[in-house]
């Protein structure tokens, strides 16, 4: 057990995803002897949400293989799991929280990963049957149903990552597929034009008809779906809607707390909030990156895997510093990748290839002033870590090293 967490103290857990369980099972690794409750507003056991999107839309994987302990974990550990049960509000003063159940609980530690939820589009029609938005496995299950009998016609509203995961698994399911999105290429906020263009020319090769410069301007139907309209006032049929038009971090507890809150719950980078009592992680966390000098929030599975129990040992008492380089990755079609580092308009001035491009088998790096901040490895394996040590390093390196395949990547650093 760590020092200065005696046996007495209660640790409560709000949110029970990735990162909220990842921070229950690194309290007990760690020691921990206190009573630890973890409180999740869905029935579900902790789930990793990457299989949502992809093996388990597409039917190649059980719900089973995406949760992150079996059932008899949290009695085995003794953690107080308690499903299908919401976080009402924070006492900081009485350091209680309240819980839909009728039963407060009071905590010495609290940590809030009550992770994010989709963005709602707010156009005429919004409220149609057939209409699916994907965040949990209830919305994965439905979709799956929606696409999995093939024939079908369906339009994507947004082309980020959900988007692009569930248009490829709609085609893969043989569904007629049409994507919307108001920016140029998709990707655009996360990748920028140059490697965006790229995933556009992916999801033409395999009959994914692409919208671009439009957004959706409402819905038609008697009860259910059956057409798409665009800002550009087009009528596409429609028999199933998908919409991943980006995500909200779920502050409304924190904020409600007073806790400092500005794109996510504020935290330092021992994942601390304003309040030295509270910590946070995962999707809802803005952390400031010592790396990178500010504070940024990322969504993705990589930050709730590492940061969960990052909060969880700051929490004991720990020094704690998380400067994980954000990682990111996606299977579309034939395409399988990894990004390290932050690869969005304004962070870069040039994008360089190292490999086969048309082919998809290649390297991309972002640069700032020849210094990479971003790489993402395409149909290229075990290359992660060279990567992720050339984004830390700092180092001006010249373009024609990167795109130079005789030069390897762990001579570059």
């Amino acid at each position: 057990m760590s020092q200065g967490t005696p046996s007495r103290e209660t640790f409560v857990i709000v949110g029970a995803g990735l990162a909220g369980a990842k921070a229950a099972e690194t309290l007990r690794m760690e020691g921990f002897g206190g009573r630890v409750v973890l409180v999740g507003e869905e029935v579900e056991r902790p789930y990793e949400r990457p299989p949502l999107s992809k093996g388990y839309l597409l039917g190649k994987q059980a719900a089973e293989q995406a949760h992150v302990h079996e059932a008899e974990w949290y009695d085995r550990h003794d953690v107080e799991f308690r499903p299908g049960v919401r976080a009402v509000s924070i006492d900081r003063p009485e350091s209680r929280v309240a819980l839909s159940s009728g039963e407060p609980v009071r905590y010495d530690r609290l940590l809030l990963a009550t992770g994010a939820s989709p963005r709602r589009l707010q156009v005429p029609g919004a409220d149609l049957q057939g209409i699916h938005y994907l965040r949990s496995m209830a919305d994965a299950t439905a979709l799956r149903a929606a696409l999995a009998p093939g024939g079908r016609r369906v339009v994507v509203a947004g082309a980020g990552w959900i988007g692009l995961e569930t248009a490829a698994a709609a085609r893969t399911y043989g569904n007629e597929v049409t994507v919307i999105e108001p920016e140029a290429t998709p990707l655009h906020s996360s990748l920028g034009p140059e490697v965006g263009g790229l995933f556009a020319d992916l999801h033409r090769a395999h009959g994914v008809n692409l919208r671009l410069d439009q957004g959706v301007a409402g819905f038609w139907g008697a009860g259910e779906v059956s057409a798409v309209v665009t800002s550009g006032g087009q009528e596409i049929p429609a028999d199933v809607v998908i919409v991943g038009i980006g995500v909200r971090p779920r502050t409304e507890l924190a904020e409600a707390a007073g806790l400092e809150v500005s794109d996510g719950v504020l935290v330092d980078q021992s994942m601390r909030t304003s309040d030295p009592a509270i910590f946070a992680a995962g999707d809802v966390a803005g952390t400031y990156h010592p790396l990178l000098g500010r504070r940024i929030r990322v969504e993705h599975w990589a930050n709730a895997l590492n940061g969960g129990p990052a909060a969880a040992r700051a929490m004991l008492g720990q020094a704690v510093s998380y400067e994980r380089v954000p990682y990111f990755f996606t299977d579309q079609f034939d395409l399988g990748m990894e990004l390290s580092g932050i690869a969005a308009p304004g962070e870069y001035d040039q994008v360089v290839f190292r490999g086969d491009v048309p082919g998809r088998e290649f390297i991309a790096f972002w640069l700032a002033d020849d210094r990479v901040v971003a790489g993402m490895n395409v149909n290229v394996w075990d290359v992660t870590d060279q990567i992720q040590a050339l984004v830390r390093s700092d180092e001006q390196i010249g373009a024609e090293r990167l795109t130079d395949p005789g030069v390897p990547l762990a001579d570059l650093v």
